[in-house]
């Protein structure tokens, strides 16, 4: 990646000059969290392939358990390994408040997972849920994942449910859901990339439920996690390197926390999805998607400095057409003079840390290289995909950037 900032410091404008040529570094607070659902499974829970999981990037483990004895022998596998564990066992629903006890002092927890894609007819059993395991462990997150918005209205809020003139339905289901379910952050999941008529498309919607889910995330004051596929099934294509990289990059440009895959370990035997080709295959084998998100989490670890703890502060498109429910670039940002990406188009983002700003571009299209035109003034410098740091304006400027990849 390459992403542009802009400091406003004085001080560090000065330091620029000094530092040119040198390999300075664009600072790092930590690891960006990376979940991976129906991760290890129980059956398979050895050191070994908790270890194998960890090099692929992966640094939370999403696993159902058979009981709660189960949960403890794979935290401390966890604890080796150096991951968390997000765990769900039957003890967890039927007597939250002493299997919470048994586990909220393990160093490899990272937190409780509850539910996937519930029905507002759902939400006040999850609130009393979430109530009764934060009442005796505030410290570790309960996890609830949300629908798409290319849910039915049924599947969000049941057959009785009357749309409000005006209102879109799925962002009034973000906004039910987080009014009454006490969560710390918003969890979505949506899979854009499809084969159509044996075509690989993207969803039209996808960018409008990251529209939705960003401002939720900035009303509510909360951060969103959101995902990538990673397994084959029904029309969902084995993932490239770049579907990986526009699903993941794109996340991050809109200010996700917490990426995530579904899935790991190639969830079984399924005559409606059949699915195939996960990074862990059911014969317990890598298939060449471990490695293609093992090259993209490196990427984005690498990439930290940028997106960990980095808040939105805008976000819009460019292209001969755009996404519906985004809004297009009409103004670029201060130091930015000129900035053009071609027909096929870009997202570009604005986040902030601190006294600096990044500019992030993705490219749009997971199958053809965009050709990128920026010229800034020379207070910009340059992330390499290392997360050196260099004068923007060094480049030529005219790049191409690879399908579903950023600068």
């Amino acid at each position: 990646m390459q992403a542009f900032f802009k400091f406003f410091s004085i001080f560090i404008l000065s330091a620029t000059c000094i530092y040119s040529h040198a390999q300075e570094k664009l600072p790092v607070e930590g690891d960006i969290p990376i979940l991976a659902w129906i991760g290890v499974p129980e059956r398979e829970m050895t050191l070994a392939r908790y270890q194998e999981m960890k090099v692929a990037g992966i640094n939370i483990n999403f696993a159902n358990f058979s009981n709660v004895e189960s949960v403890e022998r794979a935290l401390d596998i966890a604890k080796q390994a150096g991951i968390k564990l997000q765990p769900y066992c039957p003890e967890l629903k039927s007597d939250p408040e002493k299997t919470v006890r048994r586990l909220m002092k393990h160093p490899a927890l990272a937190g409780y997972h509850l539910r996937d894609e519930p029905n507002a007819t759902d939400f006040p059993e999850l609130a009393e849920w979430v109530k009764r395991i934060q009442t005796v462990d505030k410290q570790h997150y309960c996890y609830i994942n949300l629908f798409p918005n290319y849910a039915s209205k049924e599947q969000l809020f049941g057959d009785d449910y009357k749309s409000q003139p005006g209102r879109d339905v799925y962002a009034a289901h973000v906004d039910t859901f987080l009014k009454h379910v006490s969560v710390p952050f918003i969890s979505f999941d949506h899979y854009p990339v499809i084969e159509k008529n044996e075509k690989k498309v993207l969803r039209p919607e996808w960018y409008k439920n990251l529209e939705i889910i960003a401002a939720a995330s900035k009303k509510f004051n909360l951060p969103f996690w959101a995902f990538s596929l990673s397994v084959a099934h029904g029309p969902y294509p084995i993932p490239t390197i770049a579907d990986i990289r526009l699903q993941m990059y794109s996340n991050l440009a809109y200010g996700a926390q917490v990426l995530q895959y579904f899935t790991y370990w190639n969830p079984g035997v399924n005559a409606s999805w059949d699915f195939h080709d996960a990074p862990i295959g059911l014969d317990g084998k890598r298939t060449v998607v471990y490695d293609r998100m093992k090259e993209v989490n490196r990427e984005i670890q690498n990439l930290s400095g940028v997106f960990l703890h980095s808040k939105l502060v805008s976000v819009a498109h460019t292209g001969k057409e755009i996404p519906p429910g985004t809004r297009r670039l009409a103004k670029l940002p201060d130091p930015v003079k000129v900035l053009e990406t071609g027909d096929n188009g870009a997202v570009v983002a604005v986040l902030e840390k601190g006294d600096r700003q990044f500019l992030v571009i993705v490219n749009r299209d997971a199958e053809t290289k965009m050709k990128l035109t920026i010229v800034t003034d020379d207070r910009v410098k340059r992330v390499l995909k290392d997360g050196t740091l260099v004068p923007a304006n060094a480049y030529t400027p005219s790049i191409e950037v690879e399908p579903g990849d950023v600068v």
